[in-house]
């Protein structure tokens, strides 16, 4: 194997909206930074995910509910939650922390670790995209959630109180309300419940390349290539990979859901880190449908107008790494929205995707300066990891400064 001279500080393992933000942050701080992906940057689950700011989703992943709901997830293939019968056997470990985690004190302590990072998030992203020129990519015109049928305005009241009980800013909308701020929607919505303080970014992926530009234009080199192993040793750290030997005082693990076998190579820590596949289906015609992101409370998927058209994203698929994507799931939403507009929406051209979203069962990501140092870590941010990647890239600056008070609980390797 060739062994390649980087003469860098520390070397970020991942270039997806993660990875790229914090190796912006590291270069501001005067770091010499390496990035390294097997794909150019935001090319992974950055690239395809819903383009919402969701710094109103401050609740863990699933609930107790999701015992009633497992014989459907493992029969129905189309909906908005499924596990493959074929690796619930190797699931079933994830998912056993993951309604442990759903006990009380657990519990509180999910929502306060999400609340913490969400409630920074709006304002971190303003900032860094503010420091590069381009807050256009971004709008803060809030998001809807709405519902259709009269039985389920009982279980948005609930979801209204228990969302005023953490602080989030929230207001329930009437029909009518609805139909003027959405004149295209349907008539048979009955209301809804609005979040002032969230946002849609225009074009997540050009989001990632606008951040790697900048990050370049700061110092940072990036290398295509395949890490697949390291060890630490007393001047830092050596990663091997397809393309050769890198190596670096520090290393920087945000691979997304590929993190937990660098991380335990290094460390190791065994991670309880899984995939929650996600999908969505690109409308090229529909970017004026909408004003805003709108998300079907029975229906339980999002539509986000975007430069390119209006993305309808939002299901959920517990299938591993290694399995073929199920592009029916992503033509699914476009089923899914028949009845939510006046007309419906047109299909003609439209693109489906999948992606690989990290979860860890406490629905916290690992934030965390590990080894004396030497292994740095911001990865299993589940489907908040658009909304908070600035504010990580924000505490993981400080991590990397041993800045006092720096480290928080929470969000540390070793809660596993």
């Amino acid at each position: 194997m060739v062994a390649v001279s980087t003469d860098s500080d520390i070397a970020v393992v991942g270039a997806g909206i993660v990875g790229v933000a914090c190796a912006l942050q590291l270069a501001r701080q005067g770091r010499r930074v390496l990035l390294i992906d097997r794909q150019q940057p935001g090319h992974g689950a950055s690239y395809g995910n819903a383009g919402h700011l969701a710094t109103e989703q401050v609740f863990p992943i699933a609930d107790l509910t999701i015992l009633k709901r497992l014989p459907r997830m493992l029969l129905d293939p189309m909906g908005p939650l499924r596990l493959d019968w074929k690796y619930l056997p190797k699931a079933l470990p994830w998912f056993t922390r993951l309604l442990l985690n759903l006990r009380p004190a657990p519990s509180r302590r999910s929502v306060a670790g999400i609340r913490a990072l969400n409630e920074g998030s709006l304002g971190a992203w303003q900032r860094l995209l503010g420091s590069i020129g381009r807050s256009d990519l971004f709008k803060e015109d809030g998001s809807l959630l709405v519902f259709e049928r009269p039985e389920s305005h009982q279980a948005l009241h609930a979801l209204q109180t228990r969302m005023q009980q953490q602080g989030v800013p929230v207001e329930f909308w009437s029909a009518a309300s609805v139909s003027a701020a959405a004149a295209q929607l349907s008539p048979s919505i009955r209301g809804g419940l609005f979040f002032p303080r969230t946002g849609h970014f225009l074009d997540p992926y050009r989001v990632v390349c606008e951040l790697f530009e900048a990050a370049q234009a700061n110092g940072v080199r990036f290398v295509q290539a395949q890490v697949n192993g390291g060890h630490l040793h007393g001047q830092g750290v050596t990663l091997s990979s397809d393309q050769g030997t890198f190596h670096a005082r520090q290393v920087l693990i945000s691979c997304g859901a590929h993190s937990a076998h660098l991380t335990q190579a290094l460390t190791g820590k065994r991670v309880p880190l899984d995939t929650e596949r996600g999908y969505h289906l690109m409308l090229p015609g529909e970017s004026q449908r909408l004003p805003f992101a709108v998300t079907s409370l029975e229906r339980k998927f999002i539509m986000t107008p975007m430069a390119d058209g209006l993305r309808l994203a939002g299901t959920v698929e517990f299938a591993g790494l290694d399995a073929p994507p199920s592009m029916q799931r992503a033509w699914q939403l476009h089923r899914l929205s028949k009845g939510l507009f006046q007309r419906d929406l047109d299909a003609e051209g439209a693109t489906p995707w999948m992606g690989l979203r990290p979860s860890l069962p406490d629905s916290l990501p690992v934030i965390d300066r590990v080894c004396d140092g030497r292994v740095l870590l911001a990865f299993g941010h589940q489907h908040l990891g658009l909304t908070q990647a600035a504010v990580t890239a924000q505490w993981l600056g400080r991590l990397a400064e041993r800045e006092p008070g720096a480290e928080v609980k929470a969000y540390r390797l070793d809660r596993f």
